[in-house]
């Protein structure tokens, strides 16, 4: 488990168990406050790539996992 994954089960159970409501409270606030750092800008690239998806996935243009590991296989040897 990562130092960052320890961290945040960490904060949950001590979320989970607490009954201090301002204490809550000024976490939801410090996440609302954050919440615009967590926006991603995306290039003009990254956006086409995401709409050349959407395509295939409407038209049906998709594989499986288990088929793209056994692909992945092949092509790797």
């Amino acid at each position: 488990m990562s130092n960052l994954e320890k961290i945040k089960h960490r904060l949950i159970d001590r979320i989970m168990v607490t009954r201090n409501v301002k204490f809550l409270k000024a976490v939801e606030e410090l996440f609302v406050s954050t919440q615009e750092e967590d926006v991603v800008s995306l290039s003009s690239e990254q956006i086409d790539m995401l709409a050349m998806s959407d395509e295939d996935i409407e038209k049906g243009n998709l594989i499986s996992e288990a088929n793209l590991e056994k692909k992945d296989k092949e092509w790797f040897g």
